[in-house]
């Protein structure tokens, strides 16, 4: 593929309306030869704009400057091309149809281009309701069209009595339809509708008017760029955006797009990720394992491996192949047994010192392995010029370990965090008061991507052990609830499946053991007390005048 092509600013707008059926989009037809917009950057126009200041909507778009832009393009596309003006006069009046009427003059000295809108808003005293539209989604075009576009997409009610009036032109038809309309109407192969038109139209689809649409929406306050990418793959090339599993890690490994990094996840096939990281498979997938291990090979001349894995004599034997016999280290995230046990066979085939920490006896640990170098929070692990950074994260197992890749903030996350699942804590090993605690930990560092144990990389580091955090908190949450339905005690047994109603019924062991950890937790805390085998609610403390 040729090198990235310029992406250009752009701007749409969704228009919404309510009605007894429910909230419908307007649809327009766009003429395949029409050109996409770009966002108006005269600042004599910010001057007509109400409600949101210039500082505020470069904040929002992230932008360092020239955000209002895009709200004013929105706007004079809006009604250049559908006939619709968002606008309001000096009293913050909507425009009426009436009115809007007697400006068909003007609109066709727009699009005929001897009309400029700056000129036409101070013409006719016109200012755009900034604050009536609301930014909420961020797509880029992907790199195999011929030209990108860098798009912001707004959300607005729009007029109650104005007509859609499409300039025939540009857009050659409209119709305004219900989000499970449209996906019926593209079915039947009647409307044809792009990746990012899709992905929005599905979320405006959870929505069930104008009004809880706008205010959630406005209520989100870091919108999320989607940059779909392309790779390739045993079933040939394909894109993915920001939804899927592969999207982050295609990005760091291509962030050039050319498309030619590799979807597939193939045991004892070398994959690099970066400069210095190099990932292996191992060969071991399953319900709890997901893919297989990861095992992740770091460095330049003299190498880190983490976590070899089982003690697969062919994925040691992998290892060793990808490593030139140049492993100097075997560092272990904790010592489960489908991380730690090939580290013993690693060593013996290459000299490498081990470095991690001992698992707690009676656990479902690896016991067998045995430590060169003990290792604690803080603690450096250096190897030519790369530095793991120690991160003592107990909670998934009390000897779980991360490390900080200093040269490009990479963390390698074990079992703390994994890609597309949550992991299980089991007591008495696991504990989910010192798991919390972790993941907070985890979200103070300078982290730019995670590396797990299982599945691809991950994005937004920050985000993602935010939402784990969430998740969590929101299971308690249900614990207490079921609780306090079930009279103020209840055994595991009954709360299992009200508390994870929302996952498979053959999950349900598995999920069992974190159950147990809520519990404690909510012991620990004070919120509960343990009788034979049941969990009862202790009463809120009042405090005394």
């Amino acid at each position: 593929m040729p090198g990235p092509k310029v992406l250009r600013p752009a701007a749409t707008i969704v228009l919404v309306r309510e009605r007894l059926a429910g909230m419908e989009l307007l649809f327009l037809q766009r003429s395949p030869s029409a050109p996409h917009f770009a966002g108006d950057r005269d600042t004599e126009l910010y001057r007509r704009v109400l409600g949101v200041a210039a500082e505020e909507a470069d904040r929002r778009l992230n932008v360092a400057g020239g955000a209002l832009g895009f709200w004013v393009a929105c706007v004079r596309e809006c009604y250049e091309e559908a006939g619709i003006l968002l606008a309001v006069d000096e009293q913050h009046r909507p425009i009426s149809a009436r009115r809007l009427e007697a400006l068909t003059r003007q609109r066709d000295a727009l699009n005929a281009g001897t009309l400029q809108f700056k000129d036409f808003l101070l013409q006719e005293n016109l200012f755009i309701p900034a604050a009536q539209m609301v930014y909420f989604a961020h797509w880029i075009t992907p790199p195999v069209q011929p030209r990108r576009f860098d798009t912001r997409f707004f959300l607005s009610q729009a007029p109650a009595d104005q007509p859609v009036q499409h300039d025939n032109t540009e857009i050659v038809g409209s119709c305004w339809m219900r989000p499970s309309e449209a996906f019926e109407r593209v079915k039947r192969d009647e409307i044809k509708m792009v990746r990012a038109t899709r992905a929005i139209v599905t979320g405006l689809g959870n929505y069930a008017t104008p009004a809880e649409a706008l205010a959630q929406l406005s209520a989100v306050t870091h919108v999320a760029m989607n940059r779909p990418c392309l790779a390739q793959g045993r079933d040939g090339p394909r894109l993915f955006g920001a939804g899927d599993a592969q999207y982050a890690e295609i990005h760091w490994v291509d962030p050039e797009e050319s498309g030619e990094s590799t979807y597939d996840l193939l045991p004892d096939v070398p994959k690099r990720l970066d400069r210095y990281v190099v990932r292996m498979l191992a060969p071991n997938p399953g319900f709890m394992t997901g893919p297989g291990t990861n095992t992740y090979i770091v460095g330049e001349r003299e190498l880190i491996v983490i976590d070899p894995g089982p003690a697969d004599p062919g994925h040691i034997a992998a290892i060793v192949a990808a490593s030139a016999g140049r492993i100097r280290w075997i560092v272990l995230t904790h010592t489960h047994r489908d991380h730690s046990p090939g580290a013993t066979s690693l060593r013996e085939a290459t000299g490498a010192q081990i470095a991690g920490r001992s698992g707690r006896s009676q656990s479902p640990h690896d016991g067998h392995v045995a430590l060169d170098r003990v290792l604690a929070d803080g603690d450096v692990v250096r190897c030519d010029g790369v530095e793991l950074q120690v991160v003592h994260t107990p909670g998934h197992a009390s000897n779980h370990l991360c490390y900080l890749l200093t040269q490009t903030r990479m963390l390698f996350t074990g079992d703390h965090v994994i890609q597309g699942s949550t992991v299980v804590i089991a007591p008495p090993d696991g504990n989910m008061t010192a798991y919390l605690r972790s993941l907070q930990r985890v979200k103070e560092l300078d982290v730019a991507i995670l590396a797990p144990g299982h599945g691809y990389l991950i994005g937004q580091p920050h985000r993602e052990v935010s939402r784990l955090i969430a998740h969590r908190l929101a299971r308690e949450a249900k614990v207490r609830a079921a609780i306090s339905e079930a009279g103020g005690q209840a055994t595991l047994e009954a709360l299992l499946p009200r508390v994870y109603d929302d996952v498979p019924a053959a999950i349900h062991p598995v999920a069992a053991r974190s159950l147990r950890a809520h519990l404690e937790k909510m012991v620990e805390d004070g919120e509960l007390s343990v009788g034979e085998d049941v969990w009862i609610s202790r009463p809120t403390a009042i405090p005394s005048a």
